[in-house]
C-alpha cells in the first residue's frame, strides 16, 4: 500500500489517514455511549413531561404541529435523535394540514438541531427553506428567527462580519414587531460573535443587554453565562471567569443542557490551561467530550479534544495521539471540503434567490411608477405579466445555477488531480538535476580509466613499468573518485525515497538545517524544469537562494516528510512569486527601451531572491522563507490559508498546499504566520516546538 501514494498525492493521503481516525473515533463514541446508556437515563424536565402528556391528547391539527414542535426545542440540547423524531413528525403534520406557519417554525426549530450536532450544511438547507417560506407569507417573527439562526452557521464558519450583519437584521426585525424573547437571543449571539472577534467592549456591552433581557428568554441562560466566562477569560478576571463558568454549568445541568455544558467544560479547561493548572484543564476537559458526546455536539467534542491532545504531549504522547485522531475525524466530519462545497453551493443559491427577489422587487416599483396613471385595470396587467416573466426567469436561472455548479465541481476535481500531478513533476524533476551532477561525473571518470587502461597496456608490452605504475595510481585516483561520487548519488536516492515515502506520523530526530536546504535545490530545479523561458526574447529563470542557518540548533524531532512538504509548497511559492514579478519588470523595461542581457542578473534590474532562515529562540524553532516577489494583497492576506483559497490564475494552482501546510505545522504543535508587503514581497514565518 505505501507505494500506492506519492509525495504529490497529499489529498489522497490526508483523506485516508482521516477514514482511519473516524472509524477509530466511532469505536470510542459506541463505548462511551454504552457505558452513559448503563449508567441510567436521566429525568426529564417538567415542561417536556407536560408537553408528552398534552400529545396524547390533543387532535391532528395546528396545535399537535406546536406542540411537536416545542418537543423538538426541548429535546435539542440533551437527546439530539428525540428532537429530529419530533421535529420531523411536526414538519409532516404542518405539509399534510397545510400549515404554512407550522412549517418555517418547525423547520426553523430542527435546523438548530442539526446545528447542535454539527451538520452545517442540513442546518442551512432547512433554514433557506423556512426563510423563502416566511418571506413568501410575511412570516415576520419567523424571518427573523431564521436570520438569527444562518447567523449562527456563519459564526461556525468564522464568518464573523457577515453573523453580526444577519443577527442586527434580526435584532431590527424584533424590535419592530415587539418580540422581546428574539431581541435577548440576538444580544447574547452578538456578544459571542464579539467575543470571537477579540472586541471585549462590544461583547461585554451586548452581554450586559442579554442578562437584562434573560427573563425574556430564559433557555439561553447557560450560554450567555458561558459567553460571559470567555469575555472575563479575554481580561484576565480568575475568579470572575470561574465564576460564570460554573454558574452556566449548574445551569446546564439542572436543564439538561449538554451541548452548553460541553462548550463551557471545553472553554473552562482551556481556561485553566491558560493559568497553567493543567489537571484541572484535563477533568474539565474529559467532561467536555462526556457531554458532546451526549448531545452529539460534535464541536464541543473537537475543542475538548484538541485540549487533551495538548496537555497530553508531552507527558503521555500515545493518549495525545489517541485524542488528536479523534480531533482530526471530528474536524473533517465538521469541516471537510465535502461539506464546505456544499455550503458553499446552498450560499450561492440563496444568494442568487435574495438578488432575483430584488431585482423583482425593484422592477415593480420601476413599472409601478411609470404606468400608475394607467388605472386599476392596466396596472394589474402589468404586475401579472411582470410576476409571470420572472418567474419564467427564475426557473431558467435556476437551471443554468444547478448546470454551472456540477461545471465548477468536476472542474474543481480536475484542479485538485493537476496539482497533485504538478507538484510530483517538481519534486521529479528537482530529484533529476540533483543525481545528474555525480552520474557525470562517474561517466566521466570512467572513460578516462577505459583510455588509461588502454595505455597501461601499451607501456606493459614495452616493458616501461615505472609508467605503468604510474598510469595504475591514475586509476586508483579515478577509480576513487568514482566510488565517491555512485555513493553521493546512492545518498540522494535513499534521502529522496526517504523524504517521498507515505508519512507514518512518527516523529524522528531530524536535521532541520539539511532538510531546509535540500528542499530549496529541489524546489529551484523544479522550477527550471518547467520554465518555458521568459517574454521579449529573455533567458529562462535565474534567481539568487540565499541560506543564513543557526548550527546550534541540531536535530529535532519532527516528521521530516511532512515538513518537508510544507518546505516545498512554501518554496514552490516563494519562486513563482519572484518569477511573475521578474515577467513585469522585464515587460517594462522592454516597453520604455532598456537593454537586457540574456542570462545575467543585471544589477540595475529586478533581481529574484528567495532566501531561508533557521533560528533557535527559547523553546522554539524559527523557519523563515522570505522573497521578493509581489507580495499578497491586504485585503486578501486573511484568507490565504483557507482550502481552495489561490491568487494563481485558473488551472495554475487549487489553493489547497498552504491549507494542507499550516495542517501540518499546527499537528506538529506549532504554528505558522505571514507578513507581506504589497509589490515588496512576503514572508513566511514556521514556529516548531524544541519539545515536541
Amino acid at each position: 500500500m505505501k507505494n500506492a501514494f506519492k509525495f504529490g498525492d497529499q489529498t489522497s493521503y490526508f483523506e485516508l489517514q482521516r477514514a482511519v481516525h473516524f472509524l477509530l473515533l466511532t469505536s470510542y463514541f459506541l463505548l462511551l455511549i454504552l457505558v452513559i446508556s448503563c449508567g441510567g437515563v436521566s429525568a426529564q424536565n417538567k415542561q417536556t413531561d407536560s408537553l408528552i402528556r398534552q400529545l396524547s391528547v390533543v387532535k391532528y391539527d395546528t396545535n399537535r404541529v406546536w406542540v411537536l414542535a416545542e418537543l423538538c426545542s426541548n429535546y435539542r440540547y440533551s437527546n439530539t435523535d428525540s428532537s429530529i423524531f419530533y421535529g420531523e413528525m411536526a414538519l409532516n403534520l404542518a405539509r399534510q394540514i397545510k400549515f404554512l406557519r407550522g412549517q418555517a417554525n418547525t423547520l426553523n426549530r430542527l435546523s438548530q438541531t442539526f446545528l447542535v450536532t454539527g451538520d452545517l450544511p442540513k442546518t442551512l438547507e432547512l433554514q433557506y427553506s423556512a426563510l423563502k417560506i416566511s418571506e413568501d407569507n410575511n412570516f415576520q417573527l419567523e424571518k427573523a428567527a431564521c436570520l438569527r439562526r444562518i447567523g449562527s452557521v456563519y459564526t461556525e464558519l468564522k464568518n464573523y462580519h457577515k453573523a453580526v450583519e444577519l443577527f442586527l437584521t434580526a435584532l431590527k426585525i424584533d424590535s419592530v414587531i415587539k418580540n422581546k424573547g428574539g431581541e435577548a437571543i440576538a444580544f447574547n449571539n452578538l456578544g459571542m460573535v464579539y467575543q470571537y472577534m477579540n472586541n471585549t467592549d462590544s461583547a461585554l456591552y451586548y452581554n450586559k443587554k442579554a442578562f437584562t433581557a434573560l427573563n425574556n428568554y430564559k433557555p439561553m441562560a447557560s450560554e450567555l453565562y458561558r459567553v460571559r466566562g470567555d469575555i472575563e477569560a479575554m481580561k484576565e478576571n480568575k475568579d470572575s471567569a470561574i465564576y460564570y463558568y460554573q454558574q452556566g454549568i449548574q445551569i446546564g445541568l439542572k436543564s439538561n443542557d449538554y451541548r452548553n455544558n460541553s462548550f463551557t467544560y471545553s472553554n473552562l479547561a482551556a481556561f485553566y490551561k491558560q493559568v497553567n493548572q493543567p489537571d484541572s484543564s484535563i477533568y474539565y476537559a474529559l467532561k467536555g467530550i462526556e457531554s458532546g458526546l451526549r448531545s452529539s455536539f460534535k464541536k464541543g467534542i473537537l475543542l475538548s479534544a484538541n485540549l487533551l491532545a495538548e496537555l497530553y504531549d508531552s507527558a503521555n504522547p500515545s493518549k495525545s495521539l489517541y485524542y488528536y485522531k479523534i480531533a482530526v475525524a471530528v474536524k473533517d466530519s465538521l469541516f471537510g471540503a465535502g461539506n464546505i462545497q456544499t455550503i458553499q453551493a446552498m450560499v450561492a443559491k440563496e444568494e442568487a434567490r435574495q438578488k432575483e427577489m430584488e431585482l423583482a422587487i425593484t422592477t415593480y416599483r420601476n413599472k409601478l411608477k411609470q404606468f400608475g396613471l394607467l388605472g386599476g385595470l392596466g396596472v394589474t396587467a402589468i404586475i401579472a405579466f411582470i410576476l409571470y416573466r420572472n418567474n419564467r426567469q427564475k426557473q431558467k436561472a435556476n437551471k443554468l445555477l444547478q448546470t454551472t455548479l456540477d461545471n465548477l465541481k468536476s472542474a474543481q476535481g480536475q484542479l485538485i488531480q493537476s496539482a497533485k500531478m504538478a507538484s510530483l513533476g517538481e519534486l521529479t524533476a528537482g530529484i533529476a538535476h540533483e543525481i545528474q551532477n555525480p552520474l557525470n561525473f562517474v561517466n566521466n571518470f570512467s572513460e578516462v580509466n577505459k583510455e588509461l587502461i588502454g595505455e597501461m597496456q601499451e607501456e606493459m608490452d614495452k616493458g616501461n613499468y615505472a609508467d605503468v605504475r604510474e598510469i595504475s595510481n591514475d586509476i586508483k585516483d579515478n577509480e576513487e573518485k568514482i566510488n565517491l561520487h555512485g555513493k553521493r548519488a546512492d545518498a540522494i536516492v535513499k534521502g529522496m525515497l526517504q523524504h517521498s515515502r507515505i508519512s507514518n506520523g512518527e516523529k524522528e530526530p531530524t536535521d532541520i538545517n539539511a532538510l531546509c536546504e535540500e528542499y530549496l535545490r529541489l524546489a529551484y530545479h523544479g522550477m527550471h524544469a518547467k520554465d518555458k523561458g521568459l517574454p521579449a526574447g529573455q533567458a529562462g529563470f535565474n534567481a539568487v537562494m540565499h541560506t543564513d542557518f543557526d548550527n546550534s540548533i541540531g536535530k529535532i524531532n519532527i516528521t521530516p516528510q511532512d515538513i518537508g512538504r510544507v518546505l516545498l509548497n512554501l518554496y514552490n511559492n516563494a519562486f513563482y512569486a519572484v518569477k511573475e514579478k521578474q515577467k513585469t519588470e522585464i515587460r517594462r523595461d522592454v516597453m520604455h527601451g532598456v537593454p537586457t542581457m540574456p542570462g545575467v542578473l543585471d544589477t540595475m534590474q529586478y533581481q529574484p531572491k528567495v532566501s531561508v532562515s533557521t533560528k533557535k529562540k527559547d523553546k522554539q524553532v524559527i523557519i523563515t522563507v522570505k522573497d521578493n516577489g509581489n507580495g499578497i494583497p491586504e485585503k486578501i492576506i486573511d484568507k490565504i490559508f483557507q482550502p481552495f483559497f489561490t491568487t494563481k490564475p485558473t488551472g495554475q494552482g487549487t489553493g489547497l498546499g498552504l491549507s494542507l501546510s499550516y495542517d501540518i505545522v499546527k499537528a506538529h504543535g506549532g504554528g505558522m504566520k505571514v507578513k507581506s508587503t504589497e509589490g515588496q514581497g512576503s514572508e513566511f514565518v514556521i514556529l516548531l516546538n524544541l519539545n515536541s
